[in-house]
């Protein structure tokens, strides 16, 4: 993991067109502002791993099992 240092108002750049702003620090909590083609999906990760797991389910359920028999 890069660990980097930034202030309000900072960026970093990923892979030349990802942007990754510092808007806002209060207490705990950092918030940021995320600039990213369209064609890039950007999720929270508690979000992503429910996607994950809900296509894992999807994928194993007995319906899918009925359209592999057809």
């Amino acid at each position: 993991m890069l660990a980097l240092s930034r202030k309000k108002d900072e960026a970093i750049i990923i892979n030349n067109d990802i942007e990754i702003t510092i808007i806002e620090v209060k207490g705990d909590q950092v918030k940021i502002g995320i600039t990213a083609p369209k064609s890039v999906p950007v999720y929270r990760k508690e979000v992503y791993l429910q996607i994950q797991e809900a296509n894992k389910e999807a994928a194993t359920s007995s319906a899918f099992d009925a359209l592999k028999n057809l």
